[in-house]
């Protein structure tokens, strides 16, 4: 070094001696220009440094970044749901860091860190040297390296004159605005705990469990120079992907710590010698008991801190959300174990002697849309080549089947009158599938749907006992297109009640109601009551429930149902604190919206208890035990795609839907694929559970608010109901139930629809 030195020193000299040459050479006039010039640089470089100054991370900023309190979101029994942390790290300590980290830091990052304020100008004028000879080094302290991963949008990332050197002084006054803001061991405590170390794992601590499986206090003098080694790369020196480097990287840091006098020279080469023995496994952000409901807040609750002037990463705000704890704990258990049941269906239906193989055009078609086959093709391989090179491995086509034949499933649960949300499971595993089935995947509803079209009748002045012959149906759609609705088995060419075709999920009773009351009103009916983000068709197989929806909004049309035709905005928090328990904002729900005739609604709510009771949902008290007061409605799509069931009770509504992501997928029975087995052992078991826990009012009854004896007046803006309904049987039996000339056909009707379509409950 000290040659080194002399030999810099005799350059420069040689270099000043030209340059005062030159200089004695030029005229005076340009010498003046060019002693202004060199004055005024270093002024033009202070002047902008100082302007940069309010660009930069105040001092508040600074401090919350070392004391980053995460807000926290509460259940009403306040309960932890979740944390909003900025990664998946777990802060710890200095003293519960090993020592061996430590010294290996200092050592090979900083080793004049206890020396300096923040910038070490040797060690910078050293890298500029070694930079010029061809060996670059960075020059950043532990202080600048903190700088950069605690405000990287700030301080920039552009390595691009004139932007670097814009970024570097950011770094260079942030630094010292962290100096004069931490001691020492606190800098090193926040730096440890910040940096990044691959694989979402972030600080020390994770960084221990996911390379080593222990903790940072744990780590021995080779595992804190490996981890110490990835700083310089972390992608680089993987030591799961590229464990030589690695090794060579740790063994660089060892003879670092050595020259600086944190290890012992005589120790060197035997700790050099030793292989890395990583024990890697990838760490899983924890998201608490209801991580979807989390995640659909996050945004919203990011909004809310930003216009209040708050941090929802570092001020340690409260959330207090709707969500039971116990209810939520009561819903992940039955969405967990209903899904492990059908995931044995599913496994079953879709084995290799099932169809499941490389002859099934679906597994062709699936390969070709695999990312694995883009990218053979994107590298040049034929197109036939490349699908039959997948089709012939057995180890991807596992993998794509268990990720296709994956069952997942949605489960939320309200309180119809406050419109407070009580339980939310969006799949059966986050981490696996962290798509949110509640409120992101719209999908048929199915029979779930078909109170919309009874409602719509009975607020026309139809009655429940009032009858329809179960009969063939043909709906003539104009143009030569006819629909012609079926069941699962033939009709049984008898008078049926609108309340049995209801309990019974009767698609030729449905039918023939809808032809009569017309898609339009349906689906204002559906909009009305909280079907209103979809987009709903207005066509007859609506009555089917052939446009996709979501869970959310089914639930919150079955509350209001419930509510008798009053509709409540679905709420999630009710207030926010801040760290000290300050209320900062409180969120009160919306007033009830009286959106559907209460009459008409506690007629279509009383009569769907006759799907509990003697209808597709009689499982809920048979098998479940169920005596409360309850009513509901299953619901299942063409070829077993969907199954949905959503059960309402004057306290709560809970519906669940079970399926697959892509709907070309199905359970392949009509014995597991109905919602009725699908779907609402998931509410069964939630509903057994919540009443025995006593959470949930077993002897609550809905109140009648009007005498359904007496029907309301018929809507005069349009046909009335009853007298259609009666005119049916007095008209010649051999005559077609629905003639295509006869009044009332809907003038206004949607793109074709199959001619026959078989969705029912």
């Amino acid at each position: 070094m000290r040659t080194l030195l002399l030999s810099l020193q005799a350059r420069a000299a040689g270099l000043f001696r030209w340059l005062a040459g030159l200089f004695a050479w030029m005229p005076r006039p340009l010498r003046r220009a060019l002693l202004w010039g060199v004055l005024a640089l270093p002024a033009a470089v202070l002047a902008y440094t100082l302007v940069l100054i309010p660009f930069t991370p105040s001092i508040s900023d600074i401090r919350k970044a070392k004391s980053e309190l995460p807000a926290q979101l509460m259940s009403v029994d306040g309960k932890l749901l979740a944390e909003y942390r900025w990664a998946n790290r777990e802060w710890v300590e200095l003293n519960e860091i090993s020592p061996n980290v430590v010294n290996a830091l200092i050592a090979t990052e900083d080793h004049r860190f206890y020396d300096h304020f923040g910038l070490d100008w040797r060690r910078t004028a050293s890298s500029v040297v070694h930079t010029l000879r061809g060996d670059p080094q960075g020059g950043s302290t532990i202080t600048q390296q903190l700088a950069r991963n605690l405000f990287p949008d700030e301080i920039g990332r552009s390595r691009v004159f004139p932007q670097a050197l814009t970024r570097k002084l950011k770094e260079a006054i942030t630094a010292l605005k962290i100096e004069a803001s931490y001691t020492k061991d606190e800098i090193l405590e926040t730096y440890l705990n910040t940096v990044p170390f691959l694989y979402n794992a972030y600080g020390i601590e994770m960084a221990a469990r996911t390379y080593f499986d222990k903790s940072a206090d744990k780590l021995n003098v080779l595992e804190s120079a490996t981890l110490i080694g990835m700083l310089k790369g972390t992608a680089y020196y993987n030591p799961v992907l590229n464990p030589e480097r690695a090794q060579a990287r740790r063994n660089t840091v060892l003879s670092q710590m050595v020259k600086r006098g944190k290890l012992e020279a005589k120790q060197l080469e035997a700790l050099q010698k030793r292989p890395l023995r990583v024990n890697f496994e990838r760490q899983t952000e924890v998201m608490g008991p209801a991580p979807h409901f989390a995640m659909q807040l996050r945004k919203q609750l990011i909004e809310w801190a930003d216009s209040h002037g708050y941090n929802l990463y570092a001020d340690g705000l409260v959330i207090r959300t709707t969500i039971d704890s116990r209810l939520q704990a009561i819903a992940n258990q039955a969405v967990l174990r209903q899904g492990r049941q059908l995931q044995g269906v599913a496994d079953t239906a879709w084995s290799q002697r099932n169809g499941w193989g490389p002859k099934s055009e679906l597994v062709q078609t699936l390969v070709r849309e695999s990312a694995e086959y883009r990218n053979a093709v994107d590298k040049g391989q034929a197109p036939e080549e490349a699908l039959q090179a997948l089709l012939d491995d057995t180890a991807f086509l596992q993998k794509l089947r268990a990720e296709k034949i994956r069952v997942q499933a949605g489960f939320l649960a309200q309180d119809p009158v406050t419109g407070h949300v009580l339980a939310w499971v969006g799949s059966r595993d986050f981490a696996q599938d962290p798509f949110d089935h509640v409120q992101a995947a719209r999908r048929q509803p199915g029979s779930t749907f078909k109170p919309f079209v009874y409602g719509a009748a009975f607020a026309q002045g139809a009655s429940p006992d009032d009858t329809l012959m179960d009969s063939a149906v043909e709906i003539p759609l104009g143009g030569g297109r006819v629909w012609r609705p079926t069941d699962g088995g033939p009709p049984s060419d008898e008078p049926m009640t609108l309340a049995d075709g209801l309990a019974r999920s009767k698609n030729t009773i449905t039918a023939q109601v809808m032809h009569q009351v017309g898609p339009a009103r349906v689906a204002e009916v559906a909009r009305a009551l909280g079907v209103r983000q979809s987009k709903l068709e207005e066509v007859p197989s609506l009555a089917l429930g052939t446009s996709p929806v979501t869970l959310k909004e089914m639930v919150s049309a079955y509350s209001s149902i419930a509510n008798l035709g009053r509709y409540v905005e679905p709420v999630l928090i009710t207030r926010i604190e801040d760290r000290h328990g300050k209320v900062l904002e409180t969120f009160a729900p919306t007033a009830p919206e009286a959106v559907f005739d209460a009459r008409a609604a506690q007629t279509l709510r009383n009569t769907m208890r006759g799907a509990i009771d003697h209808g597709t949902a009689t499982a809920i008290r048979s098998r479940y035990g169920i005596q409360a007061d309850v009513a509901g409605k299953t619901g299942t799509t063409q070829d077993n795609t969907d199954g949905w069931f959503i059960l309402m009770n004057p306290r709560v509504v809970v519906g669940a839907w079970a399926g697959f992501n892509d709907g070309r997928i199905t359970l392949r029975s009509d014995h597991w694929g109905q919602g009725a087995r699908s779907a609402l052992p998931m509410v069964g078991e939630f509903m057994q559970q919540a009443i025995r826990s006593k959470v949930i009012d077993g002897n609550a009854r809905f109140v009648d608010e009007f005498d359904t004896r007496t029907a309301p007046p018929p809507d005069s803006s349009l046909d009335t109901m009853r007298d259609w309904l009666r005119g049916l049987f007095r008209s010649d039996p051999n005559q077609p139930s629905m003639p295509g000339g006869s009044p009332g056909v809907p003038g206004n009707v949607a793109p074709p629809v199959p001619a026959e379509e078989r969705v029912g409950g």
